[in-house]
């Protein structure tokens, strides 16, 4: 079966993504809860753990070693706050850009003559504050813009891969409770995207003809 490299496979987007991928790919979970990985994997007919810390750039090189041929490279890792620019410190600005944009764009650097070799495919789990920045969302947006700018001229530097963006809306998972904890409002999961619909638009994109490039795909709550 085709392999397929997940960020982000531990909870929410990423572990949705595993289990629909799971029927039509062998599958590296990549993460840093090795247990959650673990367990995922035990679910599925032929995955296994890939634990690194995406900011290590030498565990990171190390780890893709071996990897000769990569079908899909899907990036679900991310990690968001809120909070006015005024109380935006530089720390908040580097680590929201080392985990959402550095960390894939060096993975995806990495990974090129794999993915070359396969005629492969990278998906982006963007945001809707990759398209749209609002109030509040300064550092996160700023590093969802620049993940699309990345998606965009990887995608015309590289002709022979196909490379999708996602921009998911909203979406019930740790990260979202996390970011309305910040805002201090309630968490209403039923007014939010489940990670599985989310999951569905990628696997869309992966599962689709030679003949068919998604480039973007954009998806909100009802």
């Amino acid at each position: 079966m085709p392999l397929a490299l997940i960020t982000g496979a531990s909870r929410g987007i990423g572990a949705a993504v595993a289990r629909v991928l799971g029927g039509t790919h062998s599958l590296l979970l990549g993460g840093r809860d090795v247990a959650a990985l673990r367990g995922l994997a035990g679910e599925l007919p032929d995955a296994r753990p890939w634990a690194v810390e995406l900011t290590d750039q030498a565990a990171l090189a190390a780890a893709v070693t071996g990897l000769s041929t990569v079908d899909v490279l899907v990036h679900s890792a991310g990690i968001g706050r809120v909070g006015r620019l005024a109380d935006a410190t530089a720390e908040v600005w580097r680590r929201t850009y080392e985990v959402n944009v550095i960390a894939a764009v060096e993975l995806t650097r990495l990974l090129l003559p794999a993915l070359r070799s396969a005629r492969g495919q990278v998906v982006f789990v963007n945001s809707g504050a990759g398209r749209t920045a609002n109030p509040g969302w300064g550092p996160y947006a700023a590093s969802k813009f620049a993940l699309r700018a990345y998606a965009d001229v990887l995608r015309a530097e590289e002709p022979e891969l196909r490379v999708t963006s996602v921009f998911p809306g909203r979406t019930d998972t740790d990260m979202q409770r996390g970011i309305r904890a910040d805002e201090g409002g309630a968490y209403e999961p039923d007014r939010y995207l489940r990670a599985e619909s989310v999951a569905a638009a990628v696997r869309t994109a992966v599962l689709a003809g030679d003949d068919a490039h998604f480039t973007e795909v954009v998806v909100r709550p009802r």
